[in-house]
């Protein structure tokens, strides 16, 4: 089997894909896998990192502002299907998978135009541009929340399945975690971090939580991963504030091994990107959630209010997020074992175990499909 994803940009598309890439080796050892991105997203340092050979197509995202972008994007989206033709020329694919984002679309529109079996994968439970464009032409349409289906006019391709994750994330258990990060399991342990890319409203929240309840409670270890382009503001906004390093405060640019430091947390403090939701859901851990405003549609809001209605988290608006209401939440938590332990059982109910059962499930079906088809033409 040869199999072409692609996702990229940010994170959240990206490591869906990955996750899928790992399911297929494990159901098929044999199957030949690469992806497809861009230039400039982070599928440039997590795919090869994860072994897979990576093409890159030149697309952008539209801005939702006026701007003279949007017209390099719309020469874009003309010319990109012709370059995803020739990589889908090359690598001969059995099957073509999305998993959202700008970058998706011209290879499962030119996948759908040259008859590939092809199907995208929705994280969020808003879909995305990219989905709602692609839903009239691909073959099925996979989802992580239920609720999707709704908003979408080709129901009939819907499945819903989870979201996928590495199997790392559900594999560490906490004492394990806190060994190998050193860290004294006896204490609790605060993970905070923005998405691949970093949050400023993150990293500022954190910043407020040291010079409050973290700078004064001996018990809390705090973990900040501030994204790479963050770092050095953050150490400046660090020396400004007057803070002075303290053992307990572990500040980091990039965290590679998420799952290990997820795991060690007591409490997470980030965005609600669905790939970040699906593993805080399937590791059980309490989260502090601030949703991005800055997205298309405010789709992490409508994330975080899915989980913040059922009692399995806590949602602060970024405009919300400031000393007072951060430091409040965490020592809610923090002095409240019946809370943690309702948010850790609430969320809980919202991974699904067998979501790559029922991806390799629904891959079989369609290439099943679409022999039968291709066998009676």
């Amino acid at each position: 089997m040869r199999v072409l994803l692609t996702g990229g940009g940010t994170g959240g598309h990206v490591y869906p894909a990955l996750a899928i890439a790992e399911m297929i080796k494990n159901k098929c050892p044999d199957a030949q896998i690469a992806f497809v991105g861009t230039e400039k997203g982070i599928e440039n340092r997590l795919v090869p990192q994860a072994g897979y050979p990576l093409y890159h197509i030149q697309i952008q995202g539209i801005r939702r502002s006026l701007s003279p972008a949007n017209l390099k994007t719309a020469y874009l989206v003309l010319t990109s299907p012709s370059r995803a033709k020739k990589i889908i020329h090359d690598f001969e694919p059995d099957l073509v998978i999305g998993t959202g984002g700008y970058v998706c679309w011209p290879l499962l529109r030119a996948a759908a135009l040259m008859g590939i079996p092809n199907m995208v994968h929705e994280s969020n439970a808003l879909p995305g541009v990219a989905v709602r464009q692609l839903q009239k032409k691909v073959d099925v349409i996979l989802t992580n929340f239920e609720e999707t289906r709704t908003m979408l006019k080709a129901q009939e391709k819907v499945i819903h399945v989870g979201n996928p994750i590495r199997q790392s994330c559900s594999t560490v258990d906490r004492e394990a975690a806190c060994e190998r990060l050193g860290i004294d399991p006896s204490k609790f342990v605060v993970l905070s971090f923005g998405g691949s890319l970093g949050a400023p409203a993150i990293n500022e929240a954190a910043l407020d939580l040291m010079r409050g309840l973290s700078g004064e409670r001996e018990e809390i270890v705090q973990i900040v991963a501030t994204g790479a382009r963050h770092f050095e503001h953050f150490g400046e906004r660090f020396a400004e504030l007057g803070l002075q390093s303290c053992p307990r405060w572990i500040v980091k640019d990039y965290i590679d091994d998420m799952p290990t430091y997820m795991a060690a947390a007591d409490l997470v403090l980030c965005r609600a990107g669905a790939m970040t939701l699906t593993e805080l859901a399937m590791m059980r851990k309490s989260a502090i959630l601030i949703p991005s405003p800055y997205v298309t549609d405010n789709h992490q809001y409508k994330n975080a209010k899915v989980l913040a209605d059922a009692g399995a988290a806590i949602l602060l608006e970024e405009k919300d997020s400031k000393v007072e209401g951060v430091c409040d939440a965490v020592a809610g938590v923090l002095d409240d074992a019946a809370l943690r332990m309702k948010m850790s059982s609430s969320i809980a109910d919202f991974a699904r175990q067998d979501t790559a059962d029922r991806i390799w499930s629904e891959i079989e079906v369609l290439l099943r499909r679409k022999r039968v088809i291709v066998e009676k033409e």
